[in-house]
């Protein structure tokens, strides 16, 4: 801050000059002393001035509303949500969402560190402050092939970068447990900058937990259980409460959170599909579950607030005081937390759910046209079985955690495998498409509950090859060949034809629409699911698929190079042991 526009602030906080505007007789949040009082907010120059009985050249009756903090959603992924930073931007802030840390490992797992340019370019047209991480694992893991490579020496530059907050979720726990070399150089390249380092360490414990955090590594955002949440906040790591379109753990952590452990807790979506954002926010969303739960109001906002301010070493936000950034979101009431108006820095950005300023978008040339798949027909994806008794991928609805299992099935003369409605077991299979590599992986899935067709996506995580599942192999092949003539997204088809489609030209994982387009889309591709191919009610058919190659979250998932058991960190033939 410059000396005449620090002067001007305090001169207002001291009540020498009006403030440049002021939200009158409202009730604050003071997520400092965990109560609610009354008073004027004055703001000048993007920040705030003071509170307290203040006058200015503009006014704001908050009469009856609550002013808290800006909401931080700790951890995102934007390219989830299928649409690009702008338009997140445009979605988010009228939920009360002022500052999002995200990480953008998806893109630079498809398009390396362009694709880290582009969000950073993308983020200036709105709003909303993004915050972004340094992707951490590009690729997620050395059991997939992705679209790049980030070693510990590619990211000394945009470490350096003042708009790279810190690194992103490590993902690799077992390479940062055994101290492996290429681990430890990229978290010296954080500890070196001063930056927070972000974690996952899904069902580790004990030893292994102890070495994680020794790591200083700072959050974890995997807590499926109380013992797992409170198990990690024991070692001084902050755990980040989530809830997403397709991970739904906030209800259940909630009911170990007390008043004690709270400062160390977070909010966060992970994932967040326009479809819910329309349907339920974001995080109001969030907090009102808190309520619903039991956690008082205050407890739960500061949560969305102060805490994510202090992990993220975002000083100059996180509650409404003195000399903060001026990110105020006016709250009808602390139960159901309607949101009314939003300010961010000063100025207002969203009223009664809508978006008040335009929206520019970034060019997409230089992280579009990403398919580059070699030689591929429909025999690649035969199987041939040397046994009835194979290894299934088992679907958990509502999580991405699957179950390792064994099932009988069918086969033919060739040793292929013969899909039998009854049974609930379909062919998947992931197609590498970065680099030509030719390679195609087939495994088995149970629980999607696909009766007829196929169904192809570019988005899977995180190395976003495609991945396909289906009942036949032609329909299988048609419906990855309609992908690639898209340039990415999701494509259903039945019989040869395509019975639903949404392109994704952004790195084959994004739109480049407005997120109401995306969600008729999704709704189209849902009802087309549901009617056409007959995939179950209880499965979300895009969002589950997504998550079928995430090598780094249990039990079993298949990556374009095989059936890999994530509990055991190795491949497995499909055909089980009898």
């Amino acid at each position: 801050m410059e000396k005449q526009a620090l002067k001007q602030l305090i001169d207002v906080a001291a009540g020498r000059r009006p403030a440049d505007l002021v939200i009158k007789y409202g009730k604050v949040v003071d997520v400092y002393s965990g109560c609610v009082t009354e008073g004027d907010v004055a703001l000048c120059g993007g920040r705030i001035a003071g509170v307290g009985d203040y006058e200015g050249l503009q006014t704001v009756d908050a009469r009856g509303q609550y002013a808290a903090p800006g909401f931080i959603d700790s951890h995102i992924h934007i390219e989830s949500s299928y649409v690009s930073p702008e338009e997140i931007g445009r979605l988010l802030t009228p939920c009360g969402s002022t500052t999002i840390i995200a990480d953008p490992h998806e893109i630079v797992n498809v398009c390396g560190l362009e694709g880290l340019r582009y969000m950073l370019d993308a983020a200036e047209e709105t709003a909303l402050d993004i915050r972004y991480m340094l992707p951490s694992c590009v690729p997620a893991t050395p059991f997939e092939h992705a679209g790049a490579v980030v070693d510990a020496a590619a990211m000394e530059a945009p470490m350096g970068d003042s708009r790279i907050l810190g690194l992103g979720e490590f993902m690799n726990y077992p390479g940062v447990v055994a101290g492996l070399d290429e681990a430890l150089d990229k978290l010296l390249t954080a500890h070196r900058a001063g930056k927070p380092i972000d974690g996952h360490c899904p069902a580790v414990s004990g030893k292994d937990l102890n070495a994680y955090a020794a790591a200083l590594i700072h959050t974890d955002h995997e807590c499926t259980t109380v013992a797992e949440m409170q198990d990690r906040i024991a070692r001084g790591l902050y755990v980040l409460l989530r809830q997403g379109s397709a991970c739904h753990d906030l209800r259940r952590l909630l009911k170990g959170v007390t008043r004690e452990n709270s400062r160390r807790c977070l909010l966060c979506s992970d994932d967040r599909q326009p479809k819910t954002i329309f349907e339920r926010g974001h995080l109001d969303d969030h907090l009102r579950i808190c309520v619903e739960e039991g956690v008082d109001a205050v407890a739960a906002i500061r949560m969305a607030t102060l805490n994510a301010a202090e992990c993220f070493r975002l000083y100059d936000r996180g509650a409404v005081a003195p000399g903060l950034r001026a990110d105020i979101v006016l709250l009808e009431d602390l139960k159901d937390f309607r949101v009314r108006r939003v300010f961010i820095e000063g100025r207002e950005v969203a009223r009664d759910g809508r978006y008040l300023l335009p929206v520019a978008r970034r060019g997409i040339g230089p992280v579009s046209g990403s398919f580059h798949v070699k030689d591929f027909h429909a025999d690649k994806l035969k199987l041939h079985l040397r046994s009835d008794t194979v290894h299934v991928i088992g679907v958990n609805p509502g999580t991405v955690v699957t179950r390792k299992e064994t099932a009988v099935v069918q086969r033919d003369a060739e040793g292929d495998f013969v899909f039998a409605p009854e049974a609930d077991i379909a062919k998947v299979a992931v197609v590498e498409r970065h680099q030509n590599t030719g390679r195609v992986a087939v495994g088995l899935l149970r629980g999607y509950g696909i009766r007829h067709g196929a169904v192809a996506l570019s988005v899977a995580h995180d190395s976003h090859n495609i991945i396909v599942v289906g009942v036949s192999n032609a329909e299988m092949a048609c419906a990855v060949e309609r992908l690639m003539d898209q340039n990415g997204g999701v494509v259903m088809v039945r019989g040869g034809e395509v019975v639903g489609s949404m392109p994704m030209p952004i790195g084959g994982i994004m739109s480049d629409q407005t997120g109401e387009w995306v969600d008729r889309k999704l709704t189209d591709l849902h009802d087309a699911a549901r009617q056409v191919l007959g995939i179950s009610r209880d499965v979300e058919p895009v969002m589950t698929l997504c998550f079928m190659s995430l090598a780094v979250i249990p039990e079993i998932k298949l990556t374009d190079m095989g059936l890999f058991d994530v509990t055991a960190f190795a491949f497995i033939p499909v055909e089980a042991q009898t």
